[in-house]
């Protein structure tokens, strides 16, 4: 086992692109809530064009994100994405928490989606049932013995999985918008006298905008593969800029997609308007075709995300606030440790049945993140004026300062809804502080590593 883990002190390949930055951000955003939260929205809003809107605000938002980031990820081109830019505007301490959080919220996702394949694949196979667990477990194995080889068939495949989700996406969209539109759809002004005008609208908005925010999350995943990038400064601003651009595309296709075929009022009462619109143009296999097109958008899910994952280790480890295991990487690219310790523990999750609590915290965490690295382009605009930046986030500061002002909105609005979340949150954050404290006193004692 030792011989297999002690790989040569090999740097990360250089052989990622703008293909890969594209289709990394399009696996890590697009999943199944696409599938499932027009039908919550339309009930939220009842109107064709608020409904429309709120999309686009929210892709808009995620777009102001990823401008503001990419600055952040041309300038610091290394592995590790966040970990790196709080590390270098507030020092190791601030960073290694935002590492952790990063960290432990990819490896919960993976459970997540490791899980919803296996519930997906019973679907499809019902003679399995019994084996909910040992499926979801072999799909996060699959992975892992997939990145284990190294990172050329890795990044292929998320191509691969991103490219086909795509088409199957615009499969079912091409074959909706044909259909003859329901004409019993209430009107922009109907939604209005029945909410009691706009400013009674602006609950139900603010609701369906913070569920929508969490669809778009995901834009930022191509900047933990910077280091790996041939042209980062390059390729970085465009993949996540255009991956926004094009996810922001597909999920107003889909919602006009869906309200051609189905009425306001039949898709406000749908849990699964992608399955009620398929079984209106494909009648006789509507159901398969929404089970696997969800176990798609999962598959090119748990690839992008397991791919990052093991590169936060990665960069934590480098600042020696980890083993030093976690910094060798294999011929073929992949941080072998780190990759092993990230599906462990995501295997523990799944086992435990317990990923969804993590991740509910885990997302309390992650919107925290946000806000400290979009508070760290403005501290470094400031304090480090000469550093070289490729890429300048459009209409700075007035772009960062409104994401970052949105971003607290819906921090505080996250934890005054869930409180037993928060304090999970601040528990694990928690955690951060004698484990940052034990590294620093291991690295200073000599003979340790």
């Amino acid at each position: 086992m030792k011989s297999g883990l002690a790989a040569s002190p090999t740097p990360l390949a250089h052989i990622l692109g703008l293909g890969f930055g594209v289709a990394v951000i399009f696996g890590g955003t697009v999943g199944v809530g696409i599938l499932r939260l027009p039908g919550t929205i339309a009930g939220q809003l009842r109107s064709f064009w608020p409904i429309m809107l709120v999309w686009v605000a929210g892709g808009c938002y995620a777009l102001l994100g990823a401008v503001s980031v990419a600055e952040l990820g041309a300038a610091m081109p290394q592995a590790g994405g966040f970990h790196v830019y709080a590390k270098r505007a507030f020092g190791a301490g601030v960073g290694f928490a935002v590492g952790w959080a990063d960290w432990l919220n990819n490896c919960a996702v993976v459970a997540y989606a490791a899980a919803a394949a296996a519930e997906y694949t019973v679907a499809l196979v019902p003679g399995v049932a019994s084996r909910q667990t040992s499926i979801a477990l072999a799909v996060l194995f699959l992975f892992c013995a997939l990145h284990w080889i190294g990172l050329r068939p890795s990044s292929s495949i998320q191509k691969l999985t991103s490219s086909v989700t795509a088409i199957t996406f615009l499969s079912l969209a091409a074959a909706c918008l044909p259909h003859p539109a329901p004409s019993n759809a209430p009107t922009l002004r109907d939604g209005f006298a029945r909410s009691g005008g706009l400013l009674q609208m602006l609950v139900p908005i603010v609701a369906a905008l913070r569920a929508i925010v969490v669809t778009y999350d995901g834009w930022y995943e191509a900047i933990y593969f910077t280091e790996e990038d041939t042209d980062a400064a390059k390729h970085l601003p465009r993949a996540m800029i255009g991956g926004v651009v094009l996810v922001m595309g597909l999920y107003l296709l889909m919602n006009l997609a869906f309200l051609h075929v189905l009425p306001i009022p039949a898709l406000a009462a749908s849990r699964l308007p992608a399955a009620d619109a398929a079984s209106i143009v494909f009648p006789a296999w509507s159901g398969r075709f929404v089970t696997v097109l969800s176990l798609l958008t999962l598959l090119s899910l748990i690839n992008a995300v397991l791919l990052g994952a093991p590169r936060i280790l990665l960069a934590i480890g480098r600042d020696g606030l980890f083993s030093q295991r976690a910094v060798q990487v294999s011929a073929g690219g992949t941080p072998r440790a780190a990759l092993l310790l990230s599906a462990a523990t995501a295997a523990i999750f799944i086992a435990s049945g317990k990923f969804e609590d993590i991740i509910a915290a885990a997302a309390i965490l992650v919107a925290a993140l946000y806000c400290v690295n979009y508070i760290a382009v403005l501290v470094l605009r400031r304090r480090e004026p000469e550093m070289a930046r490729p890429f300048h986030a459009w209409g700075y500061p007035l772009t960062t300062i409104l994401v970052l002002s949105c971003s607290l909105i819906f921090l505080i609005a996250a934890v005054h809804d869930d409180l037993v979340s928060a304090l999970r949150a601040a528990m694990l954050l928690a955690v951060a502080a004698p484990a940052y404290a034990w590294m620093r006193w291991r690295r200073r004692v000599p003979g340790r590593s």
